[in-house]
């Protein structure tokens, strides 16, 4: 019997493991926009698109419906804002930058990134080389971080909607206290990472 009982057990380890996406800790729970439903469009001279196309499209389409989301006091908080630290575990009053991230791409259905952490969302592993950088490997959907000397790491983190020559457009959370598109040089980030490929 009770190797029944350590058997059963295992199994339902093993399962939460499965579930859980090993090392995201919980099951998530996805909600799609209502409008972002249904065909997405393919931008402009992409041929035979594959599924990253169109997740990519997603994940900016939410970005972009976010626009103008404002805090309600000016100290991380309101209650969209806080919807997003929600997504990260965390309540109002903490930076959001990188929950509104996560918040953006648990939307587009993906269970990761879902970190409130900006430099926990540029891992080695996830980021881009220099030279994949000067190549323009960079894509729609990809994160974007800029680095604060003051801090001695990435501070910030936001959405790429387009690289073009020495800049990009961006989606991105709490910049003076809202969610908005700004075009940044790529002077000034710091690093870039893919979450889909």
């Amino acid at each position: 019997m009770a190797t029944m009982h350590s058997l059963f057990l295992g199994f339902l380890f093993v399962a939460v493991l499965l579930l859980g996406g090993f090392g995201n800790g919980a099951v998530v729970e996805h909600h799609v926009i209502p409008s972002l439903q249904g065909p997405v469009a393919i931008p402009y001279g992409a041929s035979n698109p594959g599924p990253s196309v169109h997740l990519r499209e997603r994940i900016v389409n939410i970005a972009r419906h976010e626009i103008a989301v404002r805090e309600a006091t000016g100290k991380n908080d309101g209650a969209r804002v806080e919807e997003y630290l929600a997504y990260t575990g965390l309540g109002k009053g903490y930076a959001w930058c990188a929950a509104f991230v996560s918040w953006c791409y648990g939307k587009a259905g993906l269970p990761a990134p879902r970190n409130a952490w900006s430099p926990a969302l540029f891992p080695n592993a996830r980021r881009y080389t220099r030279e994949r950088v000067q190549r323009r490997a960079v894509q729609q959907a990809d994160l974007f971080a800029i680095y604060s000397q003051k801090l001695g790491r990435i501070d910030h983190v936001g959405i790429v909607q387009k690289m073009e020559r020495s800049w990009i457009l961006t989606v991105e959370g709490n910049v003076n206290n809202a969610v908005l598109s700004k075009r940044r040089s790529l002077t000034t980030v710091y690093a870039f990472s893919n979450w889909l490929d």
